[in-house]
């Protein structure tokens, strides 16, 4: 997926996982995944995707800055 702001672009496909939480099965109505990622530039997205009865229903990307990147990470 990607993501291109006035200045950025975040893409999936160029960009290193840090860290993927899942919960669920795949299938599972409820069932999620988060990946925090990190661009060639270093700057941090979180990509989120999920069933249709789960907080993530929609495929997005969220930009992060290096603190909430650190914290995200410790969280998880």
């Amino acid at each position: 997926m990607v993501k291109t702001t006035k200045t950025k672009t975040y893409n999936t496909e160029t960009a290193t996982v840090v860290k993927k939480v899942v919960s669920g099965a795949y299938g599972d109505p409820a069932g999620y995944e988060t990946t925090m990622y990190l661009t060639p530039e270093g700057d941090y997205f979180l990509y989120t995707n999920g069933g249709a009865a789960s907080a993530y229903a929609t495929e997005k990307i969220t930009t992060y800055t290096k603190a909430n990147a650190k914290k995200w990470l410790e969280e998880n």
